[in-house]
Parts: C-alpha cells; sequence; structure tokens
C-alpha cells in the first residue's frame, strides 16, 4: 500500500495550541466597560430632567480609575459632545439620540434615550483616538465634579 501524498506546506493544519484556564478566563489586556443606566427624574413641571448614572471599568492606563460612577443629563451629553467636536478634528463625532419634546418623561423615551446615550459613550470612549487625544473624555465619564463650564 502506498503512503498517501504530503501536502503542500499551504494546506497544512498549524498546529493548534490548547489554551490555558487564565488564558480563557482571564481579563483581558486592555478593556474597558461603560453602561449607561438606573435613569432618574427630578424636579417639578417645567423644571424636570432626567439623569443617568455612568458606570466605567477599565484597565486602560488613560482613565485614571478602574471604576467609576457618575450621574450626567442629558444636557451634559450635548456639551460634552461639542467640546469632543471641538478638541478632536481628526475624528467624527457621532450623533446622540435626538431631542423628545412630548412625552420625553415617559418609560419608553427615556429607555430609548438611555440605550442611545450608551451605545454614543461606548462608540467615543472606545475610539483610540480619542483616548489618547481627548482631555474632556476621562473627566466626563470619571469625574463625579465634573462641571461644563470648565471646558466652554
Amino acid at each position: 500500500m502506498e503512503a498517501s501524498p504530503k501536502k503542500p506546506e499551504a494546506l497544512q493544519r498549524p498546529d493548534i495550541k490548547q489554551q490555558s484556564f487564565a488564558e480563557i478566563y482571564g481579563v483581558p489586556e486592555n478593556f474597558l466597560e461603560i453602561e449607561v443606566r438606573s435613569p432618574q427624574t427630578h424636579g417639578i413641571a417645567r423644571k424636570m430632567y432626567t439623569d443617568y448614572e455612568i458606570v466605567c471599568r477599565t484597565n486602560i492606563p488613560v482613565f485614571k480609575l478602574k471604576s467609576s460612577v457618575v450621574r450626567r443629563r442629558y444636557s451634559d451629553f450635548e456639551c460634552f459632545r461639542e467640546i469632543l467636536e471641538r478638541e478632536s478634528t481628526r475624528v467624527s463625532i457621532p450623533s446622540l439620540p435626538g431631542k423628545v419634546f412630548t412625552n420625553r418623561f415617559s418609560d419608553e423615551v427615556i429607555e430609548a434615550r438611555r440605550e442611545g446615550l450608551e451605545k454614543f459613550l461606548q462608540t467615543v470612549a472606545g475610539h483610540p483616538l480619542l483616548q489618547t487625544g481627548s482631555k474632556v473624555l476621562c473627566a466626563f465619564i470619571q469625574d463625579p465634579q465634573w462641571d461644563k463650564n470648565q471646558w466652554i
């Protein structure tokens, strides 16, 4: 019986190394988790507003804290986005969820806005040029004393 001909090198399977438990389940080399949650509506009548909790967990060195929780209003996000646009001319900053003028305090509207704000924040916080080049990014996400007037 003849031996089967040897396959060309390009068709041979590479040796596959088994990953260790630590490699599979360990902390990734760089990770960034941003969550926008727990909307709370404050005030009465025309003075009502909703703010959102921003939870950040990361091991990326540019962020001063490994874990942080802050609260921000939609108007804070608007100002933050404007500052990012001025600061980062090489990066296209995504838009925020649109302004709502009717039923803006309904559960559905608040949840849709929360989802949009989370997507926005995950996108900008995950951008490498913004992580290294933005002065306002880490402050907005992590500083409980963040004040838009410091950045205008």
